[in-house]
């Protein structure tokens, strides 16, 4: 059994374990390493997850694109950029703010539906 596969095992979320599962299986079928490395990072503690505020998306995301947050998007910071952020979580404060600038907030299974092969897909952590 992979290291992955052991990590995963011992989380208790069934929904984060089904995630991770699609993420992997999403990976392989696709050759898409950006799903593998995902899953890895969804498979450590729940204390490693990022948190990342709009302001750090603000800095580093270009107009248009799509952003993906192994973790939490939280409201801190201002953000004037139409971009699609996936996360594993937002705030109130963050989904309303990525909405008034004109992007969408999706979930990380929504955005491996929609971009199967992960291309054009920046993480911030």
């Amino acid at each position: 059994m992979s290291r992955l596969r052991k990590l995963q095992r011992r989380k208790s979320n069934p929904n984060l374990s089904a995630l991770i599962d699609t993420l992997l299986e999403e990976g392989a079928k696709n050759k898409a390493t950006i799903w593998k490395d995902v899953a890895e990072r969804l498979a450590k503690p729940r204390r490693l997850y990022a948190e990342v505020n709009l302001s750090k998306i603000q800095k580093y995301a270009r107009e248009g694109e799509t952003i993906l947050v192994p973790g939490k998007v939280l409201g801190s910071g201002e953000i004037d950029k139409k971009v699609d952020v996936a996360a594993l979580s937002f705030s109130e404060k963050a989904k309303s703010k990525i909405e008034t600038s004109g992007g969408k907030c999706l979930t990380i299974l929504e955005l491996v539906r929609e971009n199967p092969k992960g291309s054009n897909v920046r993480i911030i952590v």
